[in-house]
């Protein structure tokens, strides 16, 4: 076993390269760019559009030390069967599966519902594609994560609140460490964003740790 350590808080995160993992959360047309399903709900991009260079100087990192990195996208079939009638419709108005400017709104293979350009996965980086919120919900990402003997997450993506904090919370239920840069997520709501990262972080980092690109970065980077 090979250990590096990340700066972060509420104290540094001891980890091993081999074990170690880049998850990157539903970086989609659909919720950082303008057109898409962000958008339509009323929301300002720009404050989740902010994560992007960040997340591209951790992924760059991440695959110049070969960590295994997986994106997920958030999603739906073709015929919606798999989004309860909850989620399809948000304040008396359906959005999901309606027609957008990038095809329909988080209807997997359109347009909208693929990874931004910026970040776009190589090839070998598994893409799971999840029907919720958590990406371990209805997914196979435990498995895979499994298979290559993982135990530390790091998780980058959007929204904060919402999809990587169900993330967060999911994983570690099952065991992993998870450490989250704060530049490297975003969300449309600063105060979500703020009271999200502190919540993680809490009672002795209940959930996770809290960092940021450059120390990921630097921990990488750092010899054993």
């Amino acid at each position: 076993m090979t250990t590096h350590k990340f700066q972060a808080e509420p104290f540094p995160l001891m980890f091993d390269p081999q074990t170690t993992a880049l998850v990157m959360i539903d970086m989609q047309r659909d919720f950082v760019e303008p057109g898409g399903f962000g958008e339509a709900l009323g929301n300002d991009v720009s404050r989740v559009r902010t994560a992007i260079a960040p997340c591209k100087k951790v992924l760059d990192a991440a695959r110049a030390r070969e960590i295994l990195v997986i994106h997920t996208r958030e999603g739906h079939r073709a015929d919606l069967s798999d989004c309860p009638p909850a989620k399809l419709t948000r304040g008396g108005q359906t959005f999901i599966g309606t027609a957008g400017p990038m095809g329909r709104i988080l209807v997997r293979g359109e347009a909208g519902h693929d990874i931004i350009p910026e970040l776009y996965p190589v090839a070998g980086e598994p893409v799971i594609d999840k029907p919720g919120k958590g990406a371990f919900y209805q997914t196979d990402l435990h498995l895979v994560l499994q298979n290559h003997g993982i135990r530390t997450l790091i998780v980058c993506g959007v929204t904060t609140e919402v999809c990587v904090t169900t993330t967060v919370r999911e994983a570690n239920d099952r065991g992993y460490e998870c450490i989250i840069p704060q530049d490297c997520v975003g969300s449309y709501f600063p105060e979500f964003q703020k009271s999200a990262l502190e919540m993680i972080k809490a009672q002795g980092a209940i959930f996770g740790w809290i960092s940021d690109a450059d120390a990921i970065v630097g921990g990488l980077n750092a010899k054993a």
